[in-house]
């Protein structure tokens, strides 16, 4: 028994897919259809459940994962133990955001970290706040910017770095060019574009809507407030946007304030407790609480 076979069986069964799991682990689909493969023949037992359109755990599977997950901890704990006592940081870390935090300029933290820590790989990857949620709580990202809701996530150590006003983001032919500010009453009478229902940024101007008693029609939805941006700027509605992305493009766009003292969005580091973080990830929290907060 290997312990790539046991880090190949815990990706594939969080995956759900030997594609997806191969691309975490950074190997060929085949290499850990293999190597799991080796492990089914040397313990005599199917671990995975390969007939349906995913790969599922067996009952033996399920038996055996918890146990595999042990082995993998146990062994990032060794690791831990030595760059502590060491006192030389490397390894890997993983930072993962949400699309709209693009204004906290994250290649900069990604950069001046590898400057100061130059024997740690990083990456860094977008998702939604819930794909980075629980990407953090599996360990498959080490910290991760997410956007702020009514309750913080369970399991997870959280710090507020922004708290942003959302406006209404229109181009500069829109009837709504020429104002400055609107009421919230007022966003019922325009389509809007929005971040999909799930996100932070959604549930705030979700709220807003509620609390002045109106439902404004959503024209379009998209992940990635980019989008949502080109899509104003060419005048198909108006995007609900934070204020200081908007600004940032005076050429494409020009921000519209809506009176609502809920319309706000937030961001927040998360990352798990200091007791199931390595050195690196450490390092990289503390990092980024100081230049990003």
């Amino acid at each position: 028994m290997e312990l790539r076979q046991l880090e190949y069986l815990v990706a594939v069964a969080e995956e759900a897919s030997f594609t997806k799991a191969a691309a975490r682990v950074y190997v060929t689909q085949p290499c850990v259809s293999a190597q799991i493969r080796r492990l089914e023949r040397e313990l005599g037992q199917d671990l995975l459940d390969r007939g349906g359109r995913t790969i599922q755990l067996t009952g033996v599977g399920a038996a055996v994962l918890p146990h595999a997950r042990a082995v993998l901890a146990a062994i990032d704990g060794v690791r831990g133990a030595v760059e502590s006592a060491s006192g030389v940081v490397q390894g890997q870390v993983a930072l993962g955001s949400v699309a709209s935090s693009l204004s906290l300029r994250l290649p900069e933290l990604v950069a001046d970290f590898s400057e100061q820590y130059p024997d740690v790989e990083i990456s860094l990857s977008e998702g939604s706040t819930d794909q980075l949620v629980e990407a953090v709580r599996a360990g498959r990202i080490d910290v991760a910017v997410i956007g702020i809701r009514a309750e913080p996530p369970a399991g997870l150590e959280t710090l507020v770095i922004a708290d942003e006003l959302l406006v209404g983001a229109v181009s500069h032919d829109h009837p709504l060019a020429g104002r400055t500010s609107i009421t919230v009453d007022e966003v019922e009478a325009h389509a809007l574009m929005c971040l999909p229902a799930g996100s932070a940024m959604r549930a705030a101007s979700d709220a807003a809507w509620a609390a002045a008693g109106i439902k404004p029609r959503v024209a379009f939805e998209a992940s990635d407030p980019r989008v949502l941006a080109q899509l104003a700027a060419r005048g198909m509605g108006m995007a609900i946007l934070p204020e200081r992305f908007v600004l940032s493009q005076p050429d494409q766009l020009h921000p519209v304030g809506i009176t609502s003292m809920h319309l706000r969005g937030g961001l927040a580091l998360a990352w798990r407790p200091s007791g199931r973080t390595s050195p690196a990830a450490r390092a990289l929290v503390a990092r980024a609480r100081t230049q990003l907060g």
